[in-house]
């Protein structure tokens, strides 16, 4: 059976994350449970477990298919297109403070 893998990776940029936190709970005064990374733009969101679901919600609204967990000492990524969690050799890992 074939390994599954992400087919979006060269939409990754060189990004910075937007936030310390979810940018949009915390414009509009809302808690989140964790948080993720766009890896094509640096939008900071909440998970799916989050009320507001907003990493999720900006792959819907932008399109950007690929975050990565910016939880400490989680180095998983996702791409939405593919449904598939992987890791990269070699990446950098993000987490909030």
């Amino acid at each position: 059976m074939p390994e599954l893998a992400c087919t979006h990776l060269d939409q990754v940029g060189d990004v910075t994350p937007s936030s310390n936190g979810c940018e949009d709970c915390l414009r509009i005064g809302a808690k989140w449970v964790h948080l993720r990374m766009c890896m094509v733009c640096g939008h900071v969101g909440c998970c799916d477990q989050s009320p507001n679901k907003h990493a999720t919600a900006h792959f819907h609204e932008i399109g950007h298919p690929i975050i990565q967990s910016f939880e400490p000492g989680e180095d998983w990524w996702y791409c939405y297109l593919d449904d598939v969690a992987f890791e990269v050799d070699g990446a950098r890992s993000w987490s909030h403070s």
